[in-house]
């Protein structure tokens, strides 16, 4: 007689609600000191599991999340930090995240969140899968509309404010300023399930969206514009370019240009009268800028050369060091980097299933099946692959017009 299938284990435990009380006792003076920032706890949260979905804008976000809210949190997380050996493996056990791989579909991370959702968790996403660099809320897959009804769960929109002024994506430094996180408001099953998946989209996208781009508020440090340069690649004046970094000031390393990231978040030109008065509209001016660039052009000559070290990620296992100092070729078409003394590996962007951008500037490529990650020194910007990529990406599919560069 065939044996019995094997029960699967509980997702949830007892253990990540003492984690999480015992990490909120060490967490919420370190983030009310580090951050400056007022957490507001979720009054009306309910004896009930809620699918939290919150604008990003630090690497803190998700502690910011579980000081607003009672018990423990279930976290979608990038496979990076389950690629980290032991360290995993303590993570899963202390916290169980949800495993998704980004930039690409990944249905088993939706058959967890369901499973998660069924015992009785709380689940967190962040919607835009990226943090900001710009200080916007950056693009939105619509796909999280139908994934929230799916769950059936109350829907809490929880906001982030004054992240990018305090710890821009680019930078290494957390500023001296007023941040302010919240349950915006909650949208419950009853309310949304005659609600088109476009309706309740059009809601969860404007709930969340978040414009830092704004002179509110000053944020200090000495070192406030130091790296730019992992952002911003596309300058006004002489178009694609590299720019440097010290202290406050910023520099074209083509045309020579200087400008200042003040505290207010504003940029103000030295030798130069700079045209943006924000990162974001000079951020947009930049995707805008790609949107329009025949990457035809740059088929046999490189766009950028970079070197980085090259790691082979094993998927929610470990990353295997490839080539510690490889020179990096970023074309209009492929990425090229040296395997050896006489030899190369090139990855054509019509056999590349995704690029990304991990932390502050580590960039995961997706080809077959294999996952590269290229992780350069502290000015390496990882942006521009994303972008070259996309725009190729765009131009194959008959899509010269669109908009849509990866984040």
């Amino acid at each position: 007689m065939m044996a019995g299938r094997k029960k699967a284990k509980k997702w949830l435990r007892f253990r990540h609600r003492v984690v999480r009380n015992l990490a909120y006792i060490v967490l919420y003076p370190y983030a009310r000191i580090k951050y400056g920032i007022t957490v507001e706890k979720f009054k009306e949260q309910k004896k009930t599991p809620y699918l939290i979905l919150l604008n990003h804008q630090t690497p803190f976000d998700q502690f910011f999340v579980g000081m607003s809210v009672k018990g423990p949190v279930y976290y979608l997380a990038t496979e990076d930090i389950f690629s980290l050996g032991w360290l995993s493996s303590v993570i899963r056990y202390l916290v169980a995240p949800i495993p998704i791989r980004k930039q690409t579909t990944d249905v088993k991370a939706v058959k967890q969140c369901i499973r998660v959702a069924r015992e009785g968790g709380t689940i967190c996403i962040a919607p835009e899968g990226n943090r900001t660099y710009s200080g916007r809320t950056e693009y939105m897959n619509d796909a999280i509309a139908p994934l929230a009804r799916m769950l059936k769960l109350p829907i809490a929109l929880y906001r982030i404010e004054g992240g990018y002024g305090t710890e821009p994506r680019w930078s290494d430094v957390v500023r001296k300023g007023k941040m302010r996180s919240y349950v915006s408001r909650v949208i419950e099953p009853d309310e949304y399930k005659n609600m088109t998946d476009e309706e309740l989209f059009k809601i969860i996208k404007d709930g969340l969206f978040v414009d830092d781009a704004v002179a509110d508020c000053e944020f200090y440090h000495k070192n406030r514009a130091e790296y730019l340069e992992r952002a911003m690649y596309v300058c006004p004046f002489c178009g694609l370019s590299k720019f440097e970094s010290s202290g406050s000031v910023c520099e074209c390393k083509n045309c020579g240009i200087q400008f200042e990231y003040k505290p207010s978040k504003e940029i103000k030109g030295i030798n130069c009268e700079f045209p943006f008065r924000f990162v974001a509209d000079w951020y947009d001016y930049q995707k805008d800028f790609i949107n329009k660039l025949d990457i035809n052009q740059y088929t046999t000559a490189p766009i950028y050369h970079d070197e980085a070290a090259v790691f082979e990620v094993i998927i929610n296992k470990k990353k295997v060091p490839f080539k510690t100092n490889a020179q990096i070729s970023l074309y209009g078409d492929r990425v090229v980097f040296d395997e050896g003394e006489h030899s190369e590996i090139k990855l054509d962007f019509n056999k590349i299933a995704a690029v990304t951008v991990l932390g502050r500037n580590k960039l995961n490529i997706y080809c077959g099946d294999k996952v590269y990650q290229l992780k350069g020194d502290k000015r390496f910007n990882a942006l521009k692959y994303v972008h070259i990529y996309y725009r190729h990406k765009n131009v194959v599919k008959g899509e010269e017009n669109g908009k849509f560069l990866g984040l």
